[in-house]
């Protein structure tokens, strides 16, 4: 089973946007052809991704122009053809055993009770995850956890598979994982496969023809791989196209002050739940200044490390200490702190953008903290504006933030704590979801910002970002019992 794709003069704005996320498109994908889509964070990938699934929604979450088709028909007519793996593994992961987690799909399409479980045997084969039928999802690693969302894909046997951004959240054996799988899948399967991805070199092997769509509508480039990455290289960098052998430059350090002890922690021991310890007799201490890089295999707790050192998570053992300086008053331990406590000292990126989101818009959500701590000054308004501008986000001001690209709803997410100007940052992957040139912002904004005297805490399994700014990196051991 394989698919065409169509684009005629295809479009697409949410609803109150004045901008449109996808416009003028002009395209045809042959059936069973490889496509690596590329463009800028913005440019519309993933709406185009989710057009093609038909899931992008009717006339009042947006509006539309001109015509997309798979196989002549309108994709929102016929979901069962289309395949959609999206970056989150735990999102997507429904029921409590594997062998029903990839049965769903089939269940929900209607197959025969006597054709799925042949059929779910096959798809956990094809992306080698060789696991009981009864082995319970909650025990599966990030990179098995997107295998068996892939698997659930391919039970289905779509004619169309998409993936968007499939390896965003996971740590390099994971990548590895799902890449791997995805090349035995294409190995087996003659279904059209289109993948986003920001990383060029993880697919180009993997691919015949790359696409780049241009933020401002239409085609930037494309052609075979080798052919867009040498033809329109430069071209492709100056637009945010991460081109292999093009790496984005690391900012210069400059501090200002001499760094000084925020806070430390004792013998800490980290819990998801009470009883739940992942990592224990953890030592470490955190100064003004100094960027500090947590990384680590999926599972293996980073971010509960991170919650713990913010004082979102209490302690399984041990404790966090604020220095008498830094918490000025506010009592040694960040757990025990009022939100109005927090604000001004740690600000917190999830790992889930949306998990922070609570206004109506992007203008309206870099005002919470501010207004909360009582700095609805013009001075602080210049400030929301200068953030809104650096991270690319001034032409979105009056968008609801849940209709942002993922790459947005990060830059979002990062300038929402900024706008408070804490004095210890602690990110969960800031950079997921960036072009070159957004990466670059975000990376040259948190160098300043230590520069400045600002303690920083970042989760990443972002290389060059490790490369570009830690000053020290704590990499965590796997803790007993957490999934290979």
């Amino acid at each position: 089973m394989t698919a065409s794709i169509d684009a005629r003069g295809w479009g697409w704005r949410h609803a109150g946007r004045q901008r449109w996320a996808v416009g003028n498109l002009d395209l045809r994908i042959e059936p069973g052809e490889r496509v690596l889509l590329l463009g800028a964070s913005g440019a519309g990938k993933s709406t185009l991704l989710h057009a093609l699934a038909g899931v992008q929604g009717g006339d009042d979450e947006g509006e539309e122009t001109g015509e997309l088709l798979v196989n002549g028909v309108d994709p929102r007519a016929v979901r069962g053809q289309s395949g959609l793996l999206l970056q989150d593994p735990d999102s997507q992961v429904i029921l409590a055993r594997v062998g029903d987690d990839v049965a769903f799909g089939c269940e929900n399409l209607g197959v025969p009770r006597e054709q799925i479980w042949s059929r779910v045997t096959g798809a956990l084969e094809m992306v080698g995850l060789d696991l009981p039928l009864d082995h319970p999802t909650s025990r599966l690693s990030g990179g098995q956890k997107q295998r068996l969302a892939l698997a659930g894909v391919l039970a289905m046997r779509p004619s169309l598979l998409l993936l968007d951004e499939p390896t965003a959240n996971l740590d390099p054996d994971g990548v590895r994982e799902v890449r791997d799988s995805v090349a035995r899948v294409l190995a087996h399967t003659d279904a059209t496969f289109v993948v986003i991805e920001h990383r060029v070199s993880i697919w180009q092997d993997l691919v015949d023809r790359i696409i780049v769509l241009d933020a401002g509508g239409g085609i930037l480039a494309d052609g075979p791989p080798t052919d867009v990455l040498c033809s329109h290289g430069e071209r492709l960098a100056e637009n945010g196209v991460w081109v292999p052998q093009r790496p984005a430059p690391a900012p210069v350090r400059r501090p200002t002050g001499a760094s000084e002890p925020l806070l430390r922690t004792e013998s800490l021991g980290i819990a998801r739940t009470p009883r739940q310890i992942v990592q224990s007799d953890l030592d470490l201490t955190v100064n003004s200044g100094e960027i500090q890089v947590i990384t680590g295999k999926n599972g293996v707790g980073k971010s509960t490390l991170a919650l713990t050192v913010a004082g979102l998570l209490k302690p399984g053992s041990g404790r966090v200490v604020a220095t008498p300086g830094f918490a000025a008053g506010a009592g040694p331990s960040p757990i025990a702190w009022k939100s109005r406590q927090l604000l001004p000292r740690i600000g917190t990126v999830f790992q889930d953008p949306e998990h922070q989101f609570i206004a109506a818009t992007v203008r309206a959500e870099l005002a919470v903290g501010p207004k909360a701590l009582g700095r609805d000054t013009a001075d602080t308004r210049r400030h929301l504006d200068g953030l809104l501008e650096r991270l690319r986000l001034d032409h979105l001001a009056e968008a609801n933030p849940f209709t942002l690209s993922g790459g947005e709803k990060r830059r979002l997410s990062v300038a929402t704590v900024l706008a408070s100007r804490p004095r210890l940052l602690v990110l969960d992957e800031p950079t997921f979801g960036q072009d070159c040139r957004t990466w670059q912002e975000i990376v040259t904004l948190l160098a300043e910002l230590a520069d400045e005297g600002t303690g920083v805490i970042a989760v990443s399994h972002d290389t060059e970002f490790v490369t570009a700014l830690a000053d020290r990196r704590l990499d965590l051991n796997l803790p007993v019992g957490t999934p290979q």
